[in-house]
């Protein structure tokens, strides 16, 4: 099982939360939301093979954490993945946009002069704008849509632009996101959780949860889970020999 967006650190437990993923072998990308989170966070991964830590710094905070952007460039070369990073359209942010955009920028920038990195992006009401600024700062790596909630006709430009989508099973619970997914290249879908933010029945969405996008994901494409799983597993390891001599 792959959990490709996950914020490991935030659980009430998150050691716990760890050990139940190595416990079941479920592959985790544990995105941060500052660049003073990175320490903390990739202690959480020490010595495991299934666990990597993303450098971040979500939207949703850019104008409190700008001052941390001098710490996420000394930190960059440390990590080939990038996340959460990206724009939030949403009517309490919509504000901040200008330190939004700007901490964007220069986060594509670095990473472009790093030679690219792998980024779960966040595009809440902001995709037009996301892909805007991926296409002005091409090199700057791989995208990684994370819970991808734009129009169709943003869709088809992000599929042009060679983005991937992490899809969870709080988005597949919608009938939006079902259609979305029927339009998504099979081979750029990975799965995530987007845990503890995400809920199902009120309750935060675990990394072993993404077993039931695998479910869902298997009555979409009328596959078995097992080929499903195995589709995303080969979709991660393809995503993964791309980069590898990135850094």
């Amino acid at each position: 099982m792959i959990d490709f967006h996950c914020h490991l650190d935030l659980y009430p437990d998150p050691h716990a939360v760890r050990d139940e993923c190595l416990r079941r072998k479920v592959y985790v990308l544990s995105v941060t939301t500052t660049p003073s989170a990175w320490h903390g966070t990739t202690a959480l991964a020490a010595k495991s093979e299934i666990i990597r830590t993303a450098l971040g710094l979500h939207p949703q905070v850019a104008h409190e954490r700008r001052s941390e952007l001098t710490l996420f460039d000394a930190l960059i070369p440390e990590t080939r993945y990038i996340g959460e990073i990206g724009l939030d359209g949403a009517h309490e942010f919509r504000k901040y946009w200008r330190d939004q955009v700007s901490v964007f920028e220069h986060i594509l920038s670095k990473c472009r002069e790093a030679g690219g990195r792998i980024m779960s992006i966040h595009s809440r009401r902001a995709a037009a704008a996301v892909l805007d600024h991926l296409e002005d700062f091409s090199g700057s790596g791989t995208p990684v849509l994370h819970w991808f909630s734009g129009n169709l006709r943003d869709l088809e430009r992000a599929i042009r632009l060679g983005c991937w989508f992490s899809v969870g099973p709080a988005m597949l619970t919608s009938e939006n996101g079902k259609k979305l997914v029927q339009r998504m290249p099979r081979e750029r879908i990975l799965t995530e959780s987007d845990g503890p933010f995400a809920q199902l029945n009120g309750e935060p969405v675990m990394p072993w949860h993404v077993e039931r996008a695998i479910h869902e994901l298997s009555a979409i494409w009328l596959l078995s889970p097992d080929k499903v799983a195995n589709m995303i597993d080969n979709n991660l390891r393809s995503l993964l020999e791309h980069h590898v001599s990135r850094i």
